[in-house]
């Protein structure tokens, strides 16, 4: 009977201190899981379809988001100033590695560490904004994606005053929030509109409230057309801009897709998801152990015109057949 009893009490303890162990066991093992620290400017709410395309890399790599790593989110909701403190939090937090999917959300990164790798999406030169020596050797901390967003100014453009030939006078619309590149949007603009002799007129808009300003500016003053500037501030206000555009009755383009579904009449640029994707893959080698230095910076490869054939209609425009046969999308 003694001894029955101690093996039960034996048995008890024994059962009591595994039992115990087990929530450390499970600590530990998701206190071992690698974190990303991910930094946006603007909310999550518009950029879905990016987010899965940057959780679709990640499982190119091996890596499913709650499964076998953690990813921290630090969205700036459009307030552009918050981004250096959620960057400290990130570089606080010891993250395994900060992707920065924006120029601006990049640089601020680039200040906040020099040791975490940081995976970036950029618009502009990378090597021209200072982030990597060489395309070929990045020789830092940062690699990425370049997408050329700003780089296609001219042809976005270009295809505006195809579509609407009686557009002379073009409203440019630039965040000048957006301190490090809202200058030299406005530069590339104006020297590519000089070109082909259009004239255009920059409107600033960091709100909901600045963006319906900046359409009473446009009806005022009779602009004949609106060329948005690529931003991620625009993209998250698209249904504003389209609902605008619409109700005003201008033709607008901007550069990214997003913009053109919802009712914008084109857009021309790169394939943004596919950018997002190729970050995520990027930043899945990185925590395999890969060094940012021995990641070359990869060069976006697909670009997307895409017409709305349904806002066409509703302008009286008549779409070129020439223009409809190089459309990658028309939206009817």
């Amino acid at each position: 009977m003694h001894f029955r009893q101690w093996k039960r009490r034996e048995f008890i303890t024994l059962l009591g201190g595994a039992a115990a162990a087990w929530p450390l066991a499970a600590s530990a093992q998701q206190a071992t899981k690698p974190v990303i620290g991910f930094l946006y400017p603007v909310s999550p709410d518009t950029f879905a379809h990016r987010l899965r395309a940057f959780r679709q890399g990640l499982k190119e790599t091996g890596y499913v988001e709650g499964e076998n790593i953690v990813v921290e989110y630090r969205w700036a909701e459009g307030l552009f100033g918050r981004l250096p403190v959620l960057a400290d939090e990130l570089v606080r937090r010891q993250v395994s590695v900060i992707v920065a999917p924006n120029t601006t959300a990049t640089l601020v990164a680039k200040a906040a560490t020099t040791t975490i790798p940081i995976v970036f999406a950029v618009a502009e030169d990378p090597v021209r904004l200072g982030l990597v020596a060489s395309l070929a050797r990045p020789g830092g901390n940062l690699t990425g994606i370049n997408f050329f967003s700003s780089e296609l100014v001219a042809k976005r453009l270009e295809l505006l005053h195809e579509l609407v030939p009686r557009a002379v006078r073009v409203a440019v619309l630039v965040n000048p929030s957006n301190v490090v590149l809202g200058g030299r949007r406005e530069k590339e603009v104006e020297a590519a509109a000089r070109a082909i002799g259009l004239q255009i007129q920059i409107l600033n808009a960091t709100s909901s409230r600045e963006i319906d300003a900046a359409f009473a500016a446009i009806v005022s003053e009779r602009v004949d057309a609106l060329f948005v500037s690529p931003d991620g501030f625009f993209n998250s206000r698209r249904v504003q801009l389209a609902t605008m555009a619409a109700h005003h009755s201008v033709p607008m383009t901007s550069a990214t897709r997003e913009i053109a579904e919802a009712g914008g009449l084109m857009s021309y640029g790169p394939d943004i998801a596919d950018a997002w994707r190729h970050v995520g893959i990027y930043a899945g080698r990185v925590l395999k152990g890969t060094k940012p230095t021995e990641l070359p910076v990869e060069q976006a490869s697909k670009f997307e015109f895409i017409i709305n054939a349904q806002t066409a209609r509703m302008l009286g425009l008549d779409i070129p057949p020439t223009l409809l046969a190089r459309a990658d999308e028309v939206i009817e």
